[in-house]
């Protein structure tokens, strides 16, 4: 009686039929293919509005970060007025021959910025003007300080105005931490061996950059602890380029600049300040006796010295059975217990030997900048992984 009737199914197989198609299946079927359908152009559209909203994001970020640098660029003398609160005694934080260094505060910005203002009525201020910004378009280093902006302008008498405007300080200068009885108003602060050996890493990895890694390669030509800038977490940062020059006649102001005396008394080599022509070797020189000042606390121009006893000589003897009576007395009392024999030995000894070597009478016997800059490096690794 099932036999004839084509239209006869069963939901479950027992007789010899053909399954009945349920609603479920048939749905399923036209959600698969609605999908199939549908998912591509809504995807595309999505991935569309993705990249259109990306597109406006950066849009916007960039003319923030353009808007911000356009403002940074038009700075006006009288923002630097304003700033430095008409150039007040309080907020001169340096001052040489050639330029004064004030703390201020643009009225667009919270920041607090360093404002070198060039003193364009000295001897050798506008080269240094001009040296300094030549430094700054060619150098990118962690370790080398950067201009944020300059003004290059006339004051409101019609005189010839220049400046450059740094990211502040917070720590203030290397020289303020080594002899902090020397500056009034500073607090007494005291750096430990951990902090010594960081900061002359820092000091050396810029020069071995200058020396080795720039094209063309760069003297500082005026390396001292006031030119040594310490950031908020004690990173330290050379400035202070009015004296450098490049080892290239096209980027120096000219070629006999790369001849005769350029820096401070103490910490010229000696080849330089007899006239013969500059070389990395001169830094170096600088370097070394950076070095021996940071661990002894004692300038080239302390007046335990004349005559035949320079710092280095007064090093040298000491070197190395009796260091530890010519070490900074700050930093002995700071560390206490921790300069132990072991310390001595492992990275105060190596420390004094190379800033010995640094600061040789004859740049034949100096090390170069790259040799120097990995054996700091080594030593501070090695103090590092102690703790």
């Amino acid at each position: 009686m099932l036999e004839g009737n084509m239209a006869l199914c069963q939901l479950i197989a027992v007789f010899s039929l053909s399954i009945c198609p349920t609603t479920s299946s048939t749905k399923r079927k036209i959600n698969a293919r609605m999908l199939l359908i549908i998912a591509p152009p809504v995807t595309i559209a999505l991935l569309s509005l993705l990249c259109v909203a990306a597109t406006v994001m950066k849009g916007r970020t960039n003319q923030i970060s353009e808007s911000y640098r356009e403002t940074m660029k038009k700075v006006s003398y009288g923002d630097i007025l304003k700033a430095t609160n008409w150039f007040s005694p309080v907020n001169k934080i340096s001052s040489s021959h050639t330029a004064s260094v004030y703390i201020g505060r643009f009225e667009f910005d919270t920041d607090l910025v360093a404002i070198k203002v060039f003193h364009l009525d000295e001897h050798g201020s506008l080269n240094s003007f001009f040296t300094e910004c030549e430094v700054l378009k060619h150098t990118r280093h962690r370790n080398l300080i950067q201009a944020i902006t300059l003004c290059s302008t006339v004051d409101f008498e019609n005189n010839e105005f220049k400046a450059l405007v740094y990211e502040f300080m917070a720590n203030g200068s290397l020289d303020m931490w080594i002899h902090p009885r020397q500056h009034q108003g500073s607090p007494r602060r005291v750096l430990s061996l951990c902090q010594r050996i960081n900061i002359v890493a820092d000091v050396a990895s810029a020069l071995h950059y200058l020396h080795n890694q720039l094209i063309p390669p760069m003297i500082h030509c005026d390396l001292k602890p006031s030119n040594v800038l310490l950031d908020y977490d004690m990173t330290s940062r050379i400035g202070d380029f009015g004296s450098a020059k490049f080892l290239s006649s096209s980027l120096s102001s000219s070629p006999e600049g790369l001849v005769g005396a350029s820096g401070t008394i103490g910490y010229i080599a000696p080849e330089c300040a007899m006239g013969c022509k500059i070389s990395t070797s001169g830094d170096v020189y600088s370097f070394g006796v950076l070095l021996l000042e940071m661990l002894t606390a004692k300038r080239p121009t302390d007046k335990l010295f004349g005559n035949d006893l320079s710092l280095h000589k007064y090093v040298d003897l000491a070197f190395p059975d009796k260091i530890s009576e010519i070490l900074d007395p700050q930093m002995q009392n700071k560390e206490g217990e921790i300069l132990c024999n072991l310390h001595m030995q492992n990275y105060i000894i190596p420390l004094v030997k190379i800033g010995l070597m640094c600061s040789m009478e004859s740049p034949k016997d100096r090390p170069a900048m790259q040799d120097v800059c990995a054996k700091i490096v080594a030593i501070q690794e090695g103090f590092i992984q102690t703790f």
